[in-house]
């Protein structure tokens, strides 16, 4: 019983995360440049395997269902703590890039770098918001699927980072340049 609760406690900014992203994602600049499909749904795959394995029942085979961690409470608050603090990092970097934001590795029109906020430590707040909040979920749920969930994701943000920051780099040249030395790529990187 009390385990629904903690798991209905991580779902809860999960949809408030979707709901933001559905009501912000019209309001952005066009797209001048952006990456190829072929490497878009390849991480887009990754992503998709990992949230399944995350919160999906179905994909609890063969052993995947099985509890990797002890079921605590203490475990679960600090699933849903991760969960919550994750998921407000990465609305608090979705509000900063603006109208700069695209689901896919785009420029946008008129773009500029965006160094406020928690783009002041890291490179990729957004990803690594939503990676924390993964590991929260995790947490919470506590089974073997939800660690390859883990890893799927982490894979997919991962590689979707390094396109961006080879577009910026073209995009900025320089000034990427010096970004990068003061921010972190996921971890922040405090000056």
């Amino acid at each position: 019983m009390a385990h629904s609760v903690f798991y209905r406690l991580v779902q809860l900014p999960w949809i408030a995360f979707v709901a933001y992203w559905l009501i912000n994602s019209f309001k952005t600049r066009t797209t001048v440049r952006k990456e190829s499909a072929l490497s878009r749904y390849g991480v887009m795959l990754l992503l998709a395997s990992g949230y399944a394995l995350l919160f999906s029942e179905r994909a609890r085979i063969d052993g995947l269902g099985d509890s990797l961690v002890p079921r605590s409470s203490a475990s679960a608050i600090l699933g849903v703590v991760l969960t919550w603090l994750g998921i407000a990092l990465a609305i608090w970097a979705r509000y900063h890039l603006g109208q700069y934001w695209s689901a896919r590795v785009t420029i946008k029109e008129d773009h500029q770098l965006i160094r406020s906020g928690p783009y002041a430590q890291l490179r990729h707040p957004i990803y690594s918001g939503i990676l924390l909040a993964t590991i929260g979920t995790a947490l919470t749920i506590g089974e073997w699927g939800c660690l390859l969930g883990i890893v799927l994701v982490l894979t997919g943000f991962s590689l979707k980072a390094m396109k961006e920051e080879n577009m910026l780099a073209e995009q900025f040249g320089g000034a990427f340049e010096e970004h990068r030395k003061h921010t972190g790529f996921l971890i922040p990187r405090f000056r």
